[in-house]
């Protein structure tokens, strides 16, 4: 039997979810509601580029090898460390005749469903790749499941474009969700591609204010030059203190909605200590604890909502795309970070 999230093709251990399993069968041959993907490329979540870019002191060939690894012996792509993985483009090759998908042989897709669940097979040694960025050329194939959600690529936006901004497509959606008119808001790693997504998303809910928390002066001059944010400050999100002091200056208060997109860990104390009491903290990073977020709300008293940025809002794919398409300084930022790369 086909199970619609993937359960058949769990190898172990047995009784979990395709994310869950430490293996799954990454074999071609698909089921009537599974659909087989070529993949062209790969996007790895950025906190877990990171911990293997640090773990490897930025040895790009020791990087691709360990993905290789990875993906070799875990049948996907599923750092075991960081716990994520990412998400990938390629062309439709096969589709089961009871697949809800609505692909057909040839689409052109982006998954957006994480790569630690999706079975992977990769057959080029990526070749292509020299480690040194999230987005890696690669060929093989991917299973997708009939609870998978998948997105045709745009005909107006570069492949690479459009890989980038889908892979963190969640992230503006649910901002847009919970930002009410006249709030203020704060988005840690404003600069980046989440969080400049966050900060075009929360003006378009209505904040009154928001600030764009960074690291350094050379992406806060980069987010001062859009204009996406009301402030841009420069903080260190894992010094609670510091953090907190800077989003009141340049609030006047702290935040009624937080949104945590930096890709380090300890953060979270920060994020809370930053966060109006009868607000929300909304953690989309995979670097976050989330008992170090709930057990560090307890010991500061923090009356705050927090939230967990699962990736999947109804609509977040168009939304975060036309995002790119009418704002200027997001499409400019994230250009910028891939001729970075």
């Amino acid at each position: 039997m086909t199970s619609p999230v993937g359960l058949h093709r769990v190898v172990e251990p047995a009784g979990v979810l395709p994310q869950a399993a430490w293996r799954v069968d990454n074999r071609p041959e698909i089921g009537p509601n599974e659909v087989r993907i070529r993949v062209e490329r790969l996007n790895l979540d950025a906190a877990s580029y990171r911990q293997l870019r640090e773990k490897h002191a930025g040895d790009g060939e020791a990087v691709r090898a360990e993905v290789l690894g990875i993906v070799e012996q875990r049948g996907k792509m599923h750092n075991p460390v960081t716990g994520s993985g990412g998400m990938l483009i390629g062309v439709v090759e096969a589709v089961g005749a009871r697949s809800p998908l609505g692909l057909t042989p040839g689409d052109r897709v982006a998954t957006l469903v994480s790569l630690t669940l999706t079975p992977l097979r990769i057959t080029d040694g990526l070749k292509g790749w020299d480690g040194g960025s999230e987005q890696v050329p690669a060929e093989g194939h991917a299973i997708l499941f009939a609870r998978s959600i998948v997105a045709k690529l745009p005909d107006d936006l570069p492949a690479e474009l459009a890989l980038a901004v889908l892979d963190v497509c969640g992230a503006p959606a649910l901002t847009s969700r919970v930002v009410q008119a006249g709030d203020t808001v704060a988005v840690l790693g404003g600069a980046g591609k989440s969080g400049s997504l966050a900060l075009a998303a929360a003006r378009r809910a209505g904040a009154r204010r928001a600030v764009g928390i960074v690291p350094t002066t050379n992406e806060a001059a980069r987010l001062e030059k859009g204009g996406l944010a009301d402030a841009v400050a420069i903080a260190d999100a894992r010094d609670p203190v510091a953090l907190a002091e800077a989003v009141t200056r340049a609030l006047g208060k702290p935040a009624d909605v937080t949104v945590v997109c930096v890709d380090v860990p300890g953060c979270e104390h920060g994020a809370i200590l930053a966060t109006d009491d009868g607000g929300t903290v909304i953690f989309f990073s995979m670097a976050t604890s989330f008992a170090a977020a709930a057990l560090g709300a307890e010991g500061l008293a923090a009356d705050v909502t927090m939230l967990v940025g699962n990736g999947y809002v109804p609509g977040h794919a168009e939304f975060a795309l036309d995002l790119l398409r009418t704002e200027p300084a997001v499409r400019n930022l994230f250009e910028q970070r891939l001729r970075a790369d």
